[in-house]
């Protein structure tokens, strides 16, 4: 079984909002082949960052509501959700290290908090 969570729209939207970590969420179908392609990358990493970031894959054929609200018009895209906003979306097939480097970043930002002065 994948370390990759499939989820519905209301299920993404929840984890999303309610994450303490940054989320990657993959918008997919299984008939592509670059989507197919990335999900191995996507498990490797979902077991590398596990406990600082979490993956998500949203199929667009079963989820076209959301990907449209989400303007997906390529596939797959990635976008990092970070307190509950995106912060960053990647269209394509994208090497292991770039993936790896975003939720690195992105995980290290989450850790960090503000001090009042």
């Amino acid at each position: 079984m994948s370390p990759v969570a499939h989820r519905s729209a209301m299920e993404m939207e929840k984890m999303v909002a309610e994450s303490e970590t940054p989320v990657l969420v993959d918008f997919y179908a299984d008939w592509c082949g670059p989507c197919r392609a990335m999900a191995p990358v996507l498990d490797k990493l979902a077991v590398e960052m596990a406990g600082r970031a979490s993956i998500l894959k949203i199929n667009v054929d079963e989820e076209p509501e959301l990907a449209a609200r989400f303007r997906i018009s390529s596939i797959p895209t990635l976008i990092l959700f970070r307190a509950g906003r995106a912060v960053k979306t990647l269209v394509g097939l994208r090497p292991p290290a770039e993936l790896r480097k975003l939720l690195e970043e992105a995980s290290d930002k989450s850790r960090k908090t503000e001090v009042p002065l």
